[in-house]
């Protein structure tokens, strides 16, 4: 034949044989399985898989490794009998495949190793021995750049699987080394995005020491990717350092990224500044903590009663958020305090991490009035000798201390000098800031403008800080803010009215807990401006984060937030107010009943009034809500429960099924004669709805609102409200309510809601009575309460009890009824498990 024939017949042969290997590795797995019993099968099965992981063909070699994780799986359920063979055959072809030339079956490699990795059939052995030294040698400033790329992004994968030893002892100071990679901005990237990971692992030593200066780095990258990435990390970051480096490092570092130049890095670092700020949370401060269950709960008792300080916090017993009987009190704390004695600071070890027992300011309110008291008669004398010198000609007034003026360096100083002595307060030191750039601003000025310098020096020439100076350092309320508005010129002194205003307004902003620079870039999060520069959701990122701030804020500052919270609840954005009424309930154990009914229940009542989507936020979490609001303000709401009823939507169906289950939940919230006569309509309303769904879930609340009346021994009320149910559903025209009256039947007889004898005396015979329905899912529902629950009761056991021949009679029909289903539940035992009758309502 013709030599063209031959070579096409051979490339014919060659692809058959291509097609044919493909086979045979896509059905490895399948051999494994038929020849697992041999050993020496089994072996023989392995060595070919060893063969056939040096194809030549990439695309053998790929589906060869897509096959390992399950190959792994197999070997793992049955090594009993073949104990090494993944560790010899099966690891060795994954890290020979992460150097593959080929791009896609380096990618099945990594993913391969991944999933071997997630279901743990990996051994730490071969983690350290022969995969940790691959990606080593791929991560050297030599290797190629793909390579490079590839195995950074798959260690940074590895480590949050590995133990902390490991990645210590192999791979800690290889990260810190890509981290600073200067040629391939790809690398660096791909550490910062797993920056957090990293830390968690290796834990608060290695991270101070090792990786902090590296996170530096890559926070000022040139890239701005890599700035975003290291802003969306930064809580995870910060929860691995002690409370000294977030507040003196990281807290600059992050004041930093808000203020980048790049619109993208901003905007992740505002998502990221409330969850940042959760991290300087502490209990001693904020009075709570989470219990392992998740529920918010708080602190025990610190103190004894002997022992404790004034300034110690009040003491409260541990009660969890999900308690019914939640009643935070309110943490304030006296004016006056001395200073801890050893003994107590020790018996009050949870403050110790936080300078919370300094020793108090100074008290120098005397002698601010006596220095007031001496200008005043000094400027007077002054005056009156003016006065009289002049006699009648052109008066010019002397001007007095409360009048404004510029305050001179020397001044400046003297309360600098005056301060130096409280500089372990977090306060004293911030304001030492503040003056030292006063003073620094007011040299420079009197050196270039004489005329302001012989100002200076005449003002400088009374010899002791005006009292409005001294004043203002008691208050210790001055801070960036005030002098940013003219960073050009000095300090003004002003009125003592409009002092005090100045120092009420800004003292409202002020705490200690948190830098200060950190909470005023969260209360500016609800600032317009920044909705047009950073982000135009950053008011819901905002409220998102309110709960958490508010936390680590402790209730005692609420202050700082009330303004923020209160715009934010009036925000234009559905979707923000949707959020704060999703935490209301939490943010409600935050703050204490105190505070909770003097500026939540306002906000609480507008969002009951807001649009769907936002009432629902309240809904959901009403029992939570209402249980911590005192007995007389939880009962203004009885009468606004109807209006759940009324909705933007009646196909909403999922909104009257919130209300009936959290209606279940607030029955014990209230007083049966409250119950009578607010929720009983509502439920009755409910169980009428025309979604099955949410008439299952109402007939429970009619349950549980009959078992409330009566353990109440509300006798009357209670059999009032039976008479209404067999009206309602026992003679219903539609087979839907006869049937809601056998499934609450058999609910009140299992929840044991009454005395039997008044079951049988005012349910029973109704219930009975539809024995003979003519609708065969109404009498499904009769034979299972009859069968599975009435029966069983003793009560009804006794055959000399009433209606004892009125049960059997009805049974026994219904165990010949015609239908199979009513056949079935008529005679079926009690005691074993069937089917859930609940599709049937």
């Amino acid at each position: 034949p013709p030599a063209h024939v031959m070579w096409t017949v051979m490339v014919c042969l060659i692809s058959l044989m291509f097609i044919f290997r493909q086979i045979v590795a896509r059905g490895l797995l399948d051999v494994l399985r038929e020849f697992s019993d041999n050993e020496n099968d089994f072996i023989s099965v392995m060595e070919t898989v060893a063969r056939m992981s040096e194809d030549g063909e990439p695309t053998v070699r790929a589906e060869l490794m897509e096959q390992v994780p399950n190959i792994a799986m197999f070997l793992h359920e049955n090594r009993p009998n073949f104990p090494e063979a993944f560790s010899r055959y099966l690891v060795p072809i994954v890290v020979r495949y992460l150097t593959d030339p080929n791009n896609q079956v380096r990618k099945t490699s990594q993913a391969a190793l991944l999933v071997l990795l997630e279901q743990g059939l990996m051994s730490k052995a071969d983690m350290e021995g022969k995969v940790c030294p691959v990606l080593l040698e791929l991560t050297e400033p030599s290797s190629d750049d793909d390579y490079k790329i590839e195995a950074v992004a798959i260690m940074c994968k590895l480590v949050i699987m590995l133990t902390k030893d490991t990645v210590e002892h192999l791979l800690l100071l290889r990260f810190c080394e890509l981290c600073s990679d200067v040629r391939l901005f790809q690398v660096r990237k791909v550490c910062a995005a797993n920056f957090g990971e990293v830390c968690s692992i290796v834990g608060q030593e290695a991270t101070e020491k090792l990786l902090m200066p590296k996170f530096f780095d890559l926070c000022s990258d040139s890239l701005w990717g890599i700035r975003k990435a290291c802003a969306e990390c930064f809580m995870v970051v910060s929860n691995c350092t002690s409370p000294e480096v977030r507040r003196t490092k990281l807290s600059p570092l992050f004041i930093n990224l808000i203020s980048d130049q790049s619109r993208w890095v901003r905007q992740a670092a505002f998502q990221s500044l409330g969850r940042f700020i959760s991290t300087f949370a502490n209990p001693s401060i904020t009075g709570l903590h989470f219990c392992e269950d998740g529920t918010l709960c708080e602190i025990p008792k610190i103190c004894s009663e002997s022992s404790r300080a004034p300034r110690a916090a009040p003491s409260v017993e541990l009660r969890c958020y999900s308690d019914l009987s939640l009643h935070i009190k309110h943490l304030g704390h006296p004016e006056h305090s001395d200073p801890l004695s050893h003994q107590q600071k020790d018996e009050c070890t949870m403050f110790n991490s936080f300078n919370f027992w300094r020793a108090p300011l100074p008290d120098i309110t005397q002698e601010l009035e006596l220095l007031r008291e001496e200008k005043r008669d000094e400027v007077t004398e002054k005056r009156d000798e003016t006065m009289r010198e002049t006699e009648g000609e052109g008066k010019e007034d002397v001007p007095s201390l409360d009048s404004q003026g510029p305050a001179t360096s020397s001044q400046i100083q003297k309360v600098l000098d005056c301060l130096q002595p409280h500089l372990d307060d977090p306060d004293v030191q911030a304001q030492v800031k503040v003056l030292s750039a006063a003073l620094k601003a007011a040299q420079l000025e009197s050196q270039t403008e004489d005329a302001d310098e012989s100002v200076s020096e005449s003002n400088g020439s009374t010899g002791s800080p005006t009292s409005d100076e001294l004043s203002a350092m008691s208050e210790l309320s001055l801070t960036d803010a005030q002098i940013s508005d003219s960073p050009s010129s000095s300090p003004v002194l002003v009125d003592d009215s409009e002092h005090t205003k100045m120092c009420e307004e800004e003292k409202s902003k002020v705490q200690n807990v948190i830098p200060q620079q950190l909470l005023d870039q969260y209360l500016s999060m609800t600032d317009p401006a920044r909705a047009q520069t950073v982000d135009t959701e950053i008011a819901k990122h905002c409220a998102f984060s309110l709960p958490g701030v508010a936390l680590t804020l402790g209730r005692q500052n609420w202050h700082c937030l009330k303004d923020t919270y209160e715009t934010l609840a009036t925000d234009v954005q559905w979707k923000v107010r949707r959020t704060l009424a999703f935490s209301i309930h939490e943010l409600a154990v935050i703050l204490g009943d105190q505070l909770t009914a003097a500026d939540l229940v306002p906000i609480f009542n507008g969002f009951l009034k807001d649009l769907d989507e936002v009432r629902i936020g309240v809904l959901r979490h009403l029992y939570d809500f209402l249980k911590l609001l005192h007995a007389d303000k939880r009962r203004e709401y009885l009468y606004q429960l109807q209006e759940f009823m009324v909705m933007d939507n009646s196909r909403n169906w999922r909104f009257r099924y919130e209300l009936a289950e959290q209606l279940i939940l607030i029955i014990e919230l209230y007083s049966h004669n409250d119950v009578y006569d607010y929720l009983r309509q509502i439920a009755r309303n409910l169980c009428s709805d025309k979604v099955s769904e949410v008439r299952w879930i109402s007939y429970k609340l009619v349950v549980e609102i009959l078992q409330k009346l009566y353990a109440c021994e509300a006798h009357d009320l209670g059999l009032n409200f039976i008479n209404e149910l067999i009206m309602s559903f026992c003679h219903c025209p539609k087979w839907v309510g006869r049937q809601a009256f056998a499934f609450i039947c058999q609910a009140i007889v299992e929840e044991d809601c009454m005395p039997m004898d008044q079951f049988a005396q005012h349910l029973l015979p109704s219930l009975l009575s539809l024995s003979s329905d003519p609708v065969p899912n109404v009498r499904v529902l009769v034979a299972k309460a009859l069968r599975q629950s009435v029966l069983e009761k003793p009560y009804f056991k006794d055959p000399g009890s009433a209606y004892s021949d009125e049960l059997e009679e009805a049974l026994s029909e219904l165990r010949m009824d015609k239908d199979r289903d009513v056949q079935f539940f008529a005679t079926l035992d009690p005691n074993r498990n069937v089917m859930d009758t609940a599709a049937l309502i």
